[in-house]
């Protein structure tokens, strides 16, 4: 049973938790998108020539190159990246059976 005195009860349009995150604070996929935006210059690892490209530029880049030399769960990451992962469906089928099927039930007429 809850202890009456632990229960609180907040104001309309008070906070459960004052000291949370802060307003204007980044999540972390805000973060993540801001630092694979980053753009510098780099040679293309697929032309050898330099460019000014982003960090998910290098990295899909550097995902072709995998590819291309034969690696095989890049080119899949590849493929789902660009096309969408294949939608995996399972069949289920409940059918009823004996948990014992060659065990003869016991009339007692023994």
């Amino acid at each position: 049973m809850a202890n009456e005195e632990n229960l609180i009860r907040y104001k309309k349009g008070q906070s459960g938790n004052p000291k949370g995150r802060p307003k204007g604070s980044k999540n972390r996929s805000s973060v993540a998108r801001k630092w694979l935006a980053l753009e510098q210059n780099k040679n293309n690892p697929i032309t050898d020539v330099e460019e000014i490209l982003s960090q998910e530029d290098l990295m899909t880049l550097a995902l072709i190159k995998k590819a291309r030399e034969g690696d095989a769960t890049s080119y899949q990451k590849l493929l789902d990246s660009a096309y969408g992962a294949p939608v995996q469906q399972i069949e289920q089928t409940n059918i009823e059976q004996p948990l014992f099927p060659d065990v003869k039930e016991d009339d007692g007429n023994q």
